[in-house]
């Protein structure tokens, strides 16, 4: 079959929505660090949106900074892809046309160095997950024993940490005389602008003083909140994207109609204007990536893992299940107390408009995929409202419950004695703990709460949380997910 290309493009069905710009003429500003899935259904649509709107020089570089898997299926393509929206009405799609190209940073760390540096490069925005940070998310500080630090100071000239790139980068435009890009983390962190802020300025500070004073004077890192449910392509998805459109697209992107994105509006070198397409360009982001975070993201993982372990293998279907849906009703008059509403937002209406977007059929969001990394989410999405809640001697018997659930679920084994194919970067620390307890709840929930990079030197000391998790995991071993989260409602 044909592939989607700016050849094949004005031959797709007149149903299809394409971008209405003048797609030659657009030139790059934004180099953007870990063009996943996500990034193609968020800051790539809004540029587009914006594009449409204002039409300059804002078109995407994107940098692959492990595999060429994008590089591969967008180059034929001209960097178009489609995007389908699923909602329980019917699908609707459009291409997408903001992204030029995509460099691979193994390939060629130098080449993507220079991009970074190059003049036209106003913003540098990032999608690397949490782990992409070489951080310890615990304090938020560098890791400087991270092997992709200790390997980026040995190796300036060819870093291969986001990090390091953009140090590497702006060393290089303050040796030219330019100003310091923006800096744009797009990911699930906790003030993910201050903490890019900090591990850029401490890494710099390990290679040059006056470079990390430079950036510190200079630099610009806003903050931002991003939210859309954006599951993992599947080969029916390609499929049915090759149906609609009548020619071969290898990197569709599939995602839920809703969409939000909060953004201080501090940029050094200006930028797309997404506060005309639906972003929130807001002089203080906290209030909304606070509110997202505990509410959105806690109740996604507590899901995923207690979901997964009941069988359940998308989010729709596990929040369909009467039993865990009365499970998030109490998680989140858990969570709620612990989050200042912001302006605007009725925060019981927000957990109901959150539980309609989990349930939304069109949408296979796998809880597989969102299981993953737990060891780098739960510090953020969990523990901080299990503080707080102990701090103030409320229950957390729903919050302990999705923390037992992740024991559970990082012993590699299911409820039917399948293996789970466990994604962490401790997963091998996790298996070790995990073979040494066997099922023995209160030996299991010792070990893994002794990894102070999740659970800090404190709470393991709190007897309240460490009897509520250890006798919520003694549940799912002896009783399994379904009933140990139905005796919470009895």
């Amino acid at each position: 079959m044909t592939r989607l290309s700016l050849q094949t493009l004005g031959g797709l069905p007149k149903t299809i929505r394409r971008p209405s710009y003048e797609r030659a003429g657009l030139k790059p500003g934004i180099v953007h660090l870990g063009l996943g899935a996500f990034a193609r259904a968020h800051l790539c649509e809004y540029t587009d949106d914006a594009l449409e709107h204002a039409f300059g020089a804002w078109g995407i570089i994107g940098a692959s900074l492990q595999r060429p898997d994008q590089r591969d299926r967008l180059k034929p393509q001209d960097g178009l892809y489609s995007f389908l929206k699923r909602a329980p009405d019917g699908p609707e799609m459009r291409i997408i046309g903001s992204v030029l190209d995509v460099l691979v940073a193994p390939e060629n760390p130098a080449a993507l160095v220079t991009r970074l540096a190059a003049a036209q490069t106003r913003i540098v925005s990032l999608t690397v997950t949490e782990k992409g940070y070489c951080h310890d998310p615990a304090t938020g500080r560098l890791r400087q024993d991270h092997p992709d630090i200790l390997h980026d100071l040995e190796h300036p000239d060819a870093p291969r940490s986001a990090v390091g790139l953009i140090v590497a980068a702006l060393k290089l435009r303050k040796a030219e005389g330019l100003a310091p890009f923006t800096a744009l983390s797009c990911d699930n962190l906790p003030h993910n602008g201050k903490v890019l802020r900090g591990l850029v300025r401490d890494f710099a500070a390990l290679q040059d003083d006056t470079l990390a004073a430079w950036i510190e004077a200079n630099g610009a890192f806003p903050a931002t909140m991003v939210d859309r449910i954006v599951p993992a392509t599947t080969d029916a998805d390609i499929a049915e994207v090759a149906g609609l459109l009548g020619v071969e697209d290898a990197a569709p992107v599939i995602g839920e109609p809703f969409r939000q994105w909060a953004v201080e509006d501090r940029f050094a070198l200006g930028r797309p204007a997404w506060d005309e397409v639906g972003a929130q360009m807001v002089s203080e982001v906290a209030p909304f990536e606070f509110m997202k975070l505990r509410m959105l993201n806690g109740a996604h993982s507590s899901l995923a893992y207690l979901g997964y372990l009941s069988g359940h293998e998308t989010v729709a279907e596990a929040s369909g299940d009467p039993v865990l849906a009365r499970f998030l009703q109490g998680l989140w008059n858990e969570i709620i107390p612990t989050v200042p509403a912001p302006q605007g937002v009725d925060l019981s209406d927000y957990a109901g408009a959150l539980l309609t977007r989990f349930r939304n059929p069109a949408i296979r969001h796998r809880t597989w995929q969102i299981a993953m990394d737990g060891s780098q989410k739960l510090p953020q999405r969990l523990l901080g409202t299990i503080r707080e809640r102990l701090k103030a001697g409320a229950p957390i018997d729903h919050l302990a419950l999705g923390v037992a659930a992740w024991m559970r679920y990082v012993t590699g084994t299911d409820e039917t004695g399948a293996v789970i194919d466990v994604r962490d970067p401790l997963a091998g620390e996790f298996a070790r703990i995990a073979t040494q307890a066997g099922r023995n709840a209160q030996a299991l929930s010792s070990g893994l709460l002794g990894i102070e990079a999740i659970f800090g030197s404190d709470l393991p000391r709190e007897t309240a949380f460490t009897q509520a998790v250890a006798r919520q995991l003694d549940g799912l071993f002896s009783k399994g997910a379904k009933a140990t989260a139905a005796a919470l409602a009895a």
